[in-house]
């Protein structure tokens, strides 16, 4: 697999794929500017090459993919591994290239920005990485990696990057601030570099904060800690929080708004306590089955899950992408056609032909 399509290989991908019509994306998407993040037909395929420079195909890591984020409020975006998460991720961040649609953050179009006008747009943005050790360069203490973004941002003033430094530390609660200035991360605890790399994405005082699997490598007993911490900074910053996890278990203590990703699609989305009470997708079931419940009855019982594998997203099955495993497929429907988006209640939207005739197509 080489690197994101660009020029006329980028070209070559929007003329092999159906692209949403401009006007559509307008008619479904009304201007709001509470938005801070506003996703719209969202596609990012990644290009498989043989023997270093023979086309071999795409993988659709991101497919057509809505999504919007006000200021001050919490998203997860929720899927097994390998649906697409990370992809959407990095792209939001422009770490990837989309290939089609458009992302709109704090008012602007940023698919294409390059150089200072990209900088300015990361600057807005923190990015709270999955495994804290990895993310701390381990031959820096931990005044030197908070002072680097400040620094590759253009504060030159020592006494005002060492305030900045102290305040943030104070903000995660890694204090007294003295202890931890001269550590380096071998000698933190995971639950300590976490809040560090918390702090480091904190410092430039983003407007989105984009959190990758948060809690997933630290012990349970230090997981309610870093979620009450980013709880507590999101409304004392009034943030955006886009949180990423594959746990559901989380999910419904920390997020508004819920997305279920699968094969590079968002198939369900709804608020938090109706999708967990009331859930719609046959995916979505089997991953809130799939959740880990201190109850002792689950020694005795077998969960059902659904059988098989996620699809290549090389060449992602005809119809729905989970219609190979899906246990209420309905044959030549499911296995044919894409399913349209129907909403099922308020801001209650699935896509599933199983509700074609008990909701209103979008």
């Amino acid at each position: 697999m080489t690197g994101l399509l660009v020029g006329s290989m980028k070209d070559k991908v929007i003329s092999m794929t159906d692209q949403i019509d401009e006007k559509t994306i307008e008619q479904n998407f009304e201007q709001d500017e509470d938005f801070v993040l506003n996703i719209r037909g969202l596609k990012v395929y990644f290009e498989l090459r043989k023997r270093g420079f023979q086309h071999a195909g795409f993988v659709h890591a991101v497919d057509n993919v809505d999504l919007r984020l006000r200021r001050g409020e919490t998203i997860a975006i929720v899927g097994e591994s390998g649906c697409g998460k990370t992809s959407l991720m990095k792209t939001i961040l422009r770490l990837n290239t989309p290939t089609g649609g458009e992302i709109e953050f704090d008012g602007e179009i940023i698919n294409d920005l390059k150089s200072d006008a990209l900088k300015n747009v990361r600057r807005k943005i923190g990015y709270v990485q999955q495994d804290p050790y990895g993310a701390l360069a381990p031959f820096m203490n931990v005044r030197t990696i908070l002072e680097e973004p400040l620094i590759v941002n253009g504060v030159k003033d020592k006494q005002e990057r060492f305030d900045r430094v102290v305040k943030v530390l104070e903000e995660v609660r890694m204090t007294p601030v003295e202890d931890f200035l001269e550590k380096f991360p071998h000698q933190l605890s995971g639950g300590q570099q976490q809040r560090i790399v918390i702090a480091r994405a904190m410092i430039l005082d983003p407007i989105l904060l984009v959190a990758d699997e948060p809690v997933s490598m630290l012990d349970a007993s230090v997981r309610v800690e870093i979620l009450k911490l980013l709880r507590s900074l999101q409304e004392e910053h009034n943030l955006a929080v886009i949180y990423i996890t594959h746990d559901l278990a989380t999910v419904r203590y920390f997020s508004e708004y819920i997305y279920v990703m699968y094969a590079g699609q968002i198939i369900e989305k709804a608020p938090e306590s109706d999708l967990i009470n009331h859930t719609a997708h046959p995916y979505t079931h089997a991953l809130l089955a799939a959740t880990s419940d201190p109850d002792p009855k689950n020694v005795d019982e077998f969960q059902d899950v659904p059988p098989g594998e996620p699809p290549s997203l090389v060449k992602p099955p005809e119809g729905c992408r989970f219609h190979p495993r899906c246990p209420h497929m309905i044959a030549d429907l499911c296995d044919k056609e894409v399913p349209l988006e129907f909403e099922i209640a308020e801001k209650h939207l699935v896509h599933c032909w199983l509700f074609r005739d008990k909701a209103v197509a979008k």
